[in-house]
């Protein structure tokens, strides 16, 4: 086992050697993420960008360690959990919204390198949506002021979810069944009345402040 701070150089530098390094990789699940309270200009930079380090380098990174080492066997697979905030962004979480929409199309372009170089690796974009999972309790935010019960998924379920998608080779994969109404309706929407579905989703003040 092997624990470090992906937002550390030296910490991640150690964590993507240990990747390539490790000859019985099959899997590698890029989980780790944060959320952030407040407007973009109100928020601390640092935290602005210790987000990104962690959501975009950090999964530059250890993707580039595993696929290094998965597709020289042909074999295994890469999970980058983005989110449903991939389709849609709200205020008060920018700079989340924006890595995880990264984060998606960044897999999108390696799943399209492995396909043409003819590759067995698979990768995979997860995009949940609120799960219950200690994501809220550390940002300090009670669920029910978030969403109501209905929009809230098992872990358990999220992760059957993704593991039979991989097995299929799914590339996009939202998790249960009104997440993925939401993503397919956003993603069809012209620019201004998706504009206006996310607009309508926020309030002047983030629910998170």
């Amino acid at each position: 086992m092997l624990a470090g701070d992906l937002t550390d150089e030296k910490e991640l530098a150690a964590v993507a050697d240990r990747i390539a390094s490790e000859q019985d990789l099959a899997l590698l699940v890029n989980n780790a993420g944060f959320g952030a309270r407040g407007l973009f200009w109100e928020s601390e930079l640092e935290v602005q960008e210790q987000m990104h380090r962690l959501h975009v380098m950090a999964t530059v990174r250890l993707s580039h360690a595993a696929l290094r080492n998965l597709v020289a066997k042909n074999a295994g697979g890469l999970i980058n959990v983005a989110s449903v905030a991939a389709f849609v962004q709200r205020a008060g979480s920018v700079s989340y919204g924006a890595t995880k929409r990264w984060m998606a199309a960044f897999t999108e372009g390696l799943y399209l390198e492995l396909k043409g170089s003819g590759s067995a690796v698979r990768v995979q974009a997860l995009c949940p949506g609120f799960t219950y999972t200690e994501f809220h309790e550390t940002l300090g935010v009670e669920r029910a002021n978030v969403a109501p019960p209905s929009l809230w998924l098992q872990p358990e379920f999220v992760v059957d979810e993704s593991l039979k998608a991989l097995r299929e080779g799914k590339l996009l994969v939202v998790p249960g069944w009104k997440y993925k109404a939401i993503a397919a309706l956003v993603s069809k929407l012209p620019t201004p009345l998706r504009l206006a579905f996310e607009a309508a989703g926020s309030t002047e003040k983030s629910r998170w402040r």
